[in-house]
Protein backbone atom coordinates (compact mmCIF):
# COMPACT_ATOMS: atom_id res chain seq x y z
CA UNK A 1 0.00 0.00 0.00
CA UNK A 2 2.84 2.34 0.83
CA UNK A 3 4.40 1.63 -2.58
CA UNK A 4 1.13 2.36 -4.37
CA UNK A 5 0.64 5.63 -2.51
CA UNK A 6 4.20 6.75 -3.31
CA UNK A 7 3.77 5.73 -6.94
CA UNK A 8 0.49 7.63 -7.15
CA UNK A 9 2.14 10.71 -5.66
CA UNK A 10 4.95 10.41 -8.21
CA UNK A 11 2.45 10.25 -11.09
CA UNK A 12 0.58 13.27 -9.73
CA UNK A 13 3.81 15.29 -9.50
CA UNK A 14 4.83 14.25 -13.03
CA UNK A 15 1.41 15.16 -14.45
CA UNK A 16 1.49 18.51 -12.67
CA UNK A 17 4.96 19.23 -14.09
CA UNK A 18 3.91 18.34 -17.65
CA UNK A 19 0.78 20.52 -17.43
CA UNK A 20 2.82 23.42 -16.03
CA UNK A 21 5.37 23.17 -18.87
CA UNK A 22 2.59 23.03 -21.46
CA UNK A 23 0.89 26.12 -20.02
CA UNK A 24 4.19 28.06 -19.94
CA UNK A 25 5.05 27.13 -23.53
CA UNK A 26 1.53 28.00 -24.72
CA UNK A 27 1.68 31.39 -23.01
CA UNK A 28 5.10 32.11 -24.47
CA UNK A 29 3.97 31.20 -27.96
CA UNK A 30 0.80 33.23 -27.52
CA UNK A 31 2.76 36.30 -26.39
CA UNK A 32 5.13 35.86 -29.31
CA UNK A 33 2.17 35.67 -31.65
CA UNK A 34 0.78 38.92 -30.23
CA UNK A 35 4.03 40.79 -30.87
CA UNK A 36 3.94 39.67 -34.51
CA UNK A 37 0.25 40.21 -35.00
CA UNK A 38 0.81 42.58 -37.89
CA UNK A 39 2.40 39.77 -39.90
CA UNK A 40 -0.84 37.88 -40.54
CA UNK A 41 0.26 36.00 -43.61
CA UNK A 42 1.34 36.43 -47.21
CA UNK A 43 0.11 36.25 -50.77
CA UNK A 44 1.20 33.35 -52.98
CA UNK A 45 0.92 33.66 -56.77
CA UNK A 46 1.31 30.87 -59.33
CA UNK A 47 1.11 31.30 -63.10
CA UNK A 48 -1.18 28.56 -64.39
CA UNK A 49 0.13 28.91 -67.96
CA UNK A 50 3.48 27.59 -66.74
CA UNK A 51 1.73 24.71 -64.98
CA UNK A 52 -0.09 23.76 -68.20
CA UNK A 53 3.16 24.00 -70.16
CA UNK A 54 4.95 21.81 -67.63
CA UNK A 55 2.23 19.14 -67.83
CA UNK A 56 2.38 19.17 -71.63
CA UNK A 57 6.19 19.01 -71.69
CA UNK A 58 6.26 16.14 -69.18
CA UNK A 59 3.89 14.09 -71.32
CA UNK A 60 5.78 14.93 -74.50
CA UNK A 61 9.09 13.90 -72.93
CA UNK A 62 7.62 10.52 -72.05
CA UNK A 63 6.13 9.98 -75.51
CA UNK A 64 8.98 11.02 -77.82
CA UNK A 65 12.18 9.05 -78.38
CA UNK A 66 15.56 10.81 -78.59
CA UNK A 67 15.48 11.49 -82.35
CA UNK A 68 11.90 12.74 -82.28
CA UNK A 69 12.65 14.97 -79.31
CA UNK A 70 15.67 16.52 -81.10
CA UNK A 71 13.50 17.25 -84.12
CA UNK A 72 10.87 18.81 -81.89
CA UNK A 73 13.44 21.01 -80.11
CA UNK A 74 14.77 22.19 -83.46
CA UNK A 75 11.29 23.05 -84.73
CA UNK A 76 10.40 24.76 -81.44
CA UNK A 77 13.52 26.96 -81.52
CA UNK A 78 12.70 27.95 -85.11
CA UNK A 79 9.11 28.78 -84.15
CA UNK A 80 10.17 30.92 -81.18
CA UNK A 81 12.74 32.74 -83.31
CA UNK A 82 10.15 33.55 -85.98
CA UNK A 83 7.66 34.64 -83.35
CA UNK A 84 10.23 36.97 -81.79
CA UNK A 85 11.09 38.43 -85.21
CA UNK A 86 7.42 39.05 -85.97
CA UNK A 87 6.92 40.88 -82.68
CA UNK A 88 10.01 42.99 -83.34
CA UNK A 89 8.79 43.83 -86.84
CA UNK A 90 5.35 44.75 -85.54
CA UNK A 91 6.90 47.03 -82.91
CA UNK A 92 8.97 48.82 -85.55
CA UNK A 93 5.95 49.33 -87.79
CA UNK A 94 3.98 50.67 -84.87
CA UNK A 95 6.79 53.10 -84.06
CA UNK A 96 6.87 54.34 -87.68
CA UNK A 97 3.12 54.91 -87.89
CA UNK A 98 2.85 56.50 -84.46
CA UNK A 99 1.86 60.16 -84.75
CA UNK A 100 2.69 62.94 -82.36
CA UNK A 101 -0.92 63.10 -81.17
CA UNK A 102 -0.99 60.17 -78.73
CA UNK A 103 -4.47 60.96 -77.40
CA UNK A 104 -6.04 58.22 -79.55
CA UNK A 105 -5.95 54.93 -77.62
CA UNK A 106 -6.74 52.99 -80.81
CA UNK A 107 -3.16 53.38 -82.07
CA UNK A 108 -1.74 51.70 -78.95
CA UNK A 109 -1.12 47.94 -78.99
CA UNK A 110 -3.54 46.10 -76.72
CA UNK A 111 -2.04 44.34 -73.69
CA UNK A 112 -2.55 40.63 -73.17
CA UNK A 113 -5.57 39.83 -71.04
CA UNK A 114 -4.91 38.71 -67.47
CA UNK A 115 -7.09 36.34 -65.48
CA UNK A 116 -6.80 36.17 -61.68
CA UNK A 117 -8.10 32.96 -60.09
CA UNK A 118 -9.28 32.77 -56.47
CA UNK A 119 -10.62 29.77 -54.53
CA UNK A 120 -13.36 29.87 -51.92
CA UNK A 121 -14.29 26.75 -49.94
CA UNK A 122 -17.15 27.69 -47.65
CA UNK A 123 -17.94 26.05 -44.34
CA UNK A 124 -20.94 26.92 -42.16
CA UNK A 125 -19.21 30.07 -40.88
CA UNK A 126 -17.72 31.07 -44.26
CA UNK A 127 -14.37 31.07 -42.47
CA UNK A 128 -12.37 31.68 -45.66
CA UNK A 129 -13.89 35.12 -46.10
CA UNK A 130 -10.87 36.56 -44.27
CA UNK A 131 -8.53 35.12 -46.89
CA UNK A 132 -10.91 36.12 -49.68
CA UNK A 133 -10.93 39.76 -48.64
CA UNK A 134 -7.10 39.85 -48.65
CA UNK A 135 -6.94 38.18 -52.07
CA UNK A 136 -9.48 40.56 -53.58
CA UNK A 137 -7.72 43.59 -52.10
CA UNK A 138 -4.44 42.39 -53.60
CA UNK A 139 -5.87 41.73 -57.06
CA UNK A 140 -7.74 45.06 -57.18
CA UNK A 141 -4.43 46.91 -56.84
CA UNK A 142 -3.51 45.80 -60.38
CA UNK A 143 -6.59 44.45 -62.16
CA UNK A 144 -8.15 46.52 -64.95
CA UNK A 145 -11.53 46.35 -66.71
CA UNK A 146 -9.76 44.55 -69.58
CA UNK A 147 -8.80 41.72 -67.19
CA UNK A 148 -11.00 39.10 -65.55
CA UNK A 149 -11.33 37.66 -62.04
CA UNK A 150 -12.44 34.03 -61.69
CA UNK A 151 -13.63 32.78 -58.29
CA UNK A 152 -14.10 29.05 -57.82
CA UNK A 153 -16.87 28.69 -55.24
CA UNK A 154 -17.70 25.52 -53.33
CA UNK A 155 -20.25 25.93 -50.54
CA UNK A 156 -23.57 24.54 -49.36
CA UNK A 157 -24.37 27.70 -47.38
CA UNK A 158 -24.26 28.72 -43.76
CA UNK A 159 -24.75 31.73 -41.51
CA UNK A 160 -26.56 34.74 -42.94
CA UNK A 161 -24.13 37.43 -41.83
CA UNK A 162 -21.05 35.40 -42.84
CA UNK A 163 -22.21 34.77 -46.39
CA UNK A 164 -23.55 38.29 -46.62
CA UNK A 165 -20.00 39.53 -46.02
CA UNK A 166 -18.54 37.01 -48.51
CA UNK A 167 -20.98 38.21 -51.18
CA UNK A 168 -20.13 41.84 -50.42
CA UNK A 169 -16.46 41.08 -51.02
CA UNK A 170 -17.32 39.91 -54.54
CA UNK A 171 -19.41 43.05 -55.10
CA UNK A 172 -16.17 45.02 -54.66
CA UNK A 173 -14.99 43.48 -57.93
CA UNK A 174 -18.07 44.33 -59.97
CA UNK A 175 -18.11 47.85 -58.52
CA UNK A 176 -14.69 48.33 -60.14
CA UNK A 177 -16.20 47.27 -63.51
CA UNK A 178 -13.86 44.28 -63.66
CA UNK A 179 -15.48 41.19 -65.25
CA UNK A 180 -16.23 38.57 -62.61
CA UNK A 181 -16.80 34.89 -63.38
CA UNK A 182 -17.80 32.34 -60.74
CA UNK A 183 -17.05 28.67 -61.47
CA UNK A 184 -18.94 25.95 -59.61
CA UNK A 185 -17.61 22.41 -59.89
CA UNK A 186 -19.53 20.79 -57.02
CA UNK A 187 -21.96 22.97 -55.09
CA UNK A 188 -22.98 26.62 -54.72
CA UNK A 189 -26.25 26.43 -52.84
CA UNK A 190 -27.97 28.83 -50.49
CA UNK A 191 -25.25 31.21 -49.22
CA UNK A 192 -22.95 29.71 -51.86
CA UNK A 193 -25.38 30.72 -54.60
CA UNK A 194 -25.77 34.14 -52.99
CA UNK A 195 -22.04 34.59 -53.70
CA UNK A 196 -22.27 33.14 -57.21
CA UNK A 197 -25.15 35.35 -58.34
CA UNK A 198 -22.96 38.46 -57.94
CA UNK A 199 -20.89 37.38 -60.96
CA UNK A 200 -21.28 38.67 -64.50
CA UNK A 201 -21.09 35.04 -65.60
CA UNK A 202 -21.69 31.76 -63.73
CA UNK A 203 -20.09 28.61 -65.13
CA UNK A 204 -21.04 25.26 -63.57
CA UNK A 205 -20.31 21.58 -64.12
CA UNK A 206 -23.27 19.53 -65.41
CA UNK A 207 -23.86 17.85 -62.05
CA UNK A 208 -22.98 20.76 -59.78
CA UNK A 209 -25.69 21.63 -57.23
CA UNK A 210 -27.12 25.17 -57.34
CA UNK A 211 -30.01 27.11 -55.91
CA UNK A 212 -31.51 26.44 -52.48
CA UNK A 213 -32.69 30.05 -52.31
CA UNK A 214 -34.37 29.73 -48.94
CA UNK A 215 -33.83 30.31 -45.23
CA UNK A 216 -33.80 27.71 -42.48
CA UNK A 217 -33.31 27.65 -38.72
CA UNK A 218 -33.94 24.87 -36.23
CA UNK A 219 -33.19 24.20 -32.59
CA UNK A 220 -34.14 21.57 -30.01
CA UNK A 221 -36.26 22.45 -26.98
CA UNK A 222 -35.58 20.77 -23.63
CA UNK A 223 -38.31 22.48 -21.64
CA UNK A 224 -40.39 19.32 -21.10
CA UNK A 225 -37.31 17.38 -20.00
CA UNK A 226 -36.36 20.04 -17.47
CA UNK A 227 -39.94 20.27 -16.20
CA UNK A 228 -40.10 16.50 -15.78
CA UNK A 229 -37.01 16.64 -13.56
CA UNK A 230 -38.24 19.67 -11.57
CA UNK A 231 -35.58 21.93 -13.00
CA UNK A 232 -36.47 25.60 -13.40
CA UNK A 233 -34.99 27.66 -16.24
CA UNK A 234 -35.19 31.43 -16.02
CA UNK A 235 -34.24 33.96 -18.68
CA UNK A 236 -34.32 37.71 -18.22
CA UNK A 237 -34.49 40.11 -21.18
CA UNK A 238 -35.10 43.79 -21.81
CA UNK A 239 -37.05 44.30 -25.01
CA UNK A 240 -40.16 42.46 -26.13
CA UNK A 241 -38.40 40.48 -28.86
CA UNK A 242 -34.89 40.23 -27.45
CA UNK A 243 -35.35 36.45 -27.41
CA UNK A 244 -38.22 35.00 -29.44
CA UNK A 245 -37.49 31.27 -29.04
CA UNK A 246 -35.27 29.39 -26.61
CA UNK A 247 -33.81 25.92 -26.17
CA UNK A 248 -34.63 25.57 -22.48
CA UNK A 249 -37.60 27.79 -21.75
CA UNK A 250 -41.22 27.36 -22.81
CA UNK A 251 -41.74 28.84 -26.27
CA UNK A 252 -44.90 30.86 -26.88
CA UNK A 253 -46.99 31.13 -30.04
CA UNK A 254 -46.25 34.84 -30.15
CA UNK A 255 -42.51 34.17 -29.98
CA UNK A 256 -42.71 31.51 -32.68
CA UNK A 257 -44.72 33.83 -34.94
CA UNK A 258 -42.15 36.60 -34.56
CA UNK A 259 -39.31 34.20 -35.28
CA UNK A 260 -41.00 32.99 -38.49
CA UNK A 261 -41.63 36.61 -39.45
CA UNK A 262 -37.89 37.31 -39.16
CA UNK A 263 -37.10 34.26 -41.30
CA UNK A 264 -39.55 35.44 -43.96
CA UNK A 265 -37.98 38.88 -43.99
CA UNK A 266 -34.54 37.34 -44.43
CA UNK A 267 -35.91 35.29 -47.34
CA UNK A 268 -37.26 38.47 -48.95
CA UNK A 269 -33.83 40.10 -48.64
CA UNK A 270 -32.24 37.02 -50.19
CA UNK A 271 -34.64 37.11 -53.16
CA UNK A 272 -34.10 40.84 -53.65
CA UNK A 273 -30.34 40.31 -53.67
CA UNK A 274 -30.58 37.59 -56.34
CA UNK A 275 -32.96 39.70 -58.46
CA UNK A 276 -30.69 42.74 -58.34
CA UNK A 277 -27.70 40.75 -59.64
CA UNK A 278 -29.48 38.30 -61.98
CA UNK A 279 -32.60 40.03 -63.33
CA UNK A 280 -32.98 37.27 -65.93
CA UNK A 281 -33.99 34.85 -63.15
CA UNK A 282 -37.66 34.33 -62.29
CA UNK A 283 -37.02 34.58 -58.54
CA UNK A 284 -40.49 33.53 -57.43
CA UNK A 285 -40.10 30.35 -59.45
CA UNK A 286 -36.68 29.37 -58.06
CA UNK A 287 -36.79 30.81 -54.52
CA UNK A 288 -38.53 27.76 -53.08
CA UNK A 289 -35.51 26.24 -51.35
CA UNK A 290 -35.12 23.68 -54.15
CA UNK A 291 -31.79 22.78 -55.74
CA UNK A 292 -30.95 22.12 -59.39
CA UNK A 293 -28.14 20.22 -61.04
CA UNK A 294 -26.04 22.25 -63.48
CA UNK A 295 -27.84 21.28 -66.69
CA UNK A 296 -31.25 21.96 -65.11
CA UNK A 297 -29.98 25.18 -63.48
CA UNK A 298 -29.17 26.54 -66.94
CA UNK A 299 -32.80 26.02 -68.01
CA UNK A 300 -33.98 28.36 -65.23
CA UNK A 301 -31.15 30.89 -65.79
CA UNK A 302 -29.39 30.19 -62.49
CA UNK A 303 -26.17 29.76 -64.51
CA UNK A 304 -24.88 30.85 -67.91
CA UNK A 305 -22.60 28.06 -69.16
CA UNK A 306 -22.00 24.35 -68.58
CA UNK A 307 -18.28 23.78 -68.07
CA UNK A 308 -15.86 22.69 -65.38
CA UNK A 309 -13.46 25.32 -64.06
CA UNK A 310 -10.55 23.37 -65.57
CA UNK A 311 -12.12 23.46 -69.03
CA UNK A 312 -12.95 27.16 -68.73
CA UNK A 313 -9.43 28.19 -67.68
CA UNK A 314 -7.54 25.85 -69.99
CA UNK A 315 -9.45 27.19 -73.01
CA UNK A 316 -8.15 30.69 -72.28
CA UNK A 317 -4.54 29.79 -71.53
CA UNK A 318 -3.42 30.52 -75.11
CA UNK A 319 -4.82 34.06 -75.19
CA UNK A 320 -4.45 35.16 -71.57
CA UNK A 321 -1.99 35.12 -68.69
CA UNK A 322 -3.64 33.23 -65.83
CA UNK A 323 -2.54 33.80 -62.23
CA UNK A 324 -3.73 31.81 -59.22
CA UNK A 325 -3.76 34.03 -56.12
CA UNK A 326 -3.93 32.69 -52.56
CA UNK A 327 -3.57 34.38 -49.18
CA UNK A 328 -1.99 32.06 -46.62
CA UNK A 329 -2.30 32.87 -42.93
CA UNK A 330 0.55 32.22 -40.52
CA UNK A 331 -0.51 29.90 -37.72
CA UNK A 332 0.75 30.03 -34.15
CA UNK A 333 1.85 26.84 -32.38
CA UNK A 334 -1.45 26.45 -30.48
CA UNK A 335 -3.33 26.96 -33.77
CA UNK A 336 -1.19 24.32 -35.47
CA UNK A 337 -1.77 21.89 -32.59
CA UNK A 338 -5.50 22.48 -32.71
CA UNK A 339 -5.81 22.59 -36.50
CA UNK A 340 -6.24 18.85 -36.99
CA UNK A 341 -8.85 18.60 -34.22
CA UNK A 342 -10.73 21.63 -35.58
CA UNK A 343 -10.70 20.19 -39.09
CA UNK A 344 -12.11 16.91 -37.78
CA UNK A 345 -14.88 18.76 -35.92
CA UNK A 346 -15.70 20.82 -39.04
CA UNK A 347 -15.94 17.66 -41.14
CA UNK A 348 -18.19 16.05 -38.52
CA UNK A 349 -20.46 19.11 -38.40
CA UNK A 350 -20.64 19.29 -42.19
CA UNK A 351 -21.53 15.59 -42.39
CA UNK A 352 -24.26 16.06 -39.77
CA UNK A 353 -25.39 19.18 -41.63
CA UNK A 354 -25.70 17.35 -44.95
CA UNK A 355 -27.41 14.27 -43.50
CA UNK A 356 -30.09 16.46 -41.96
CA UNK A 357 -30.48 18.18 -45.35
CA UNK A 358 -29.58 21.56 -43.86
CA UNK A 359 -27.64 22.74 -46.92
CA UNK A 360 -29.43 26.04 -46.61
CA UNK A 361 -28.69 29.68 -46.04
CA UNK A 362 -29.79 30.54 -42.53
Amino acid sequence: MEFLSEYGLFLAKTLTFVIAVFVIVSLAVSMGGRTKKSDKGHIEVAKLNEKFDHLRDSLRDAMLDDDEYKEFEKAEKKRLKEEKAQKKKAAKEMAKTKVEDTSSAESEPSAKKRIFVLDFYGDIKASEVESLREEITTVLTLAKPTDEIVVKVESGGGMVHSYGLASSQLVRITNKKIPLTVCVDKVAASGGYMMACVADKIVAAPFAILGSIGVLAQLPNFHKLLKKNDIDYEMFTAGEYKRTVTMFGENTEKGRAKFVEELEDTHVLFKEFVSSHRPQVDVEKVATGEVWFGSRAKDVNLIDELQTSDEYLFAQAESADIYEVEFTYKKTLPEKLGFAAQAAVDRLLMTWWERLNISRWF
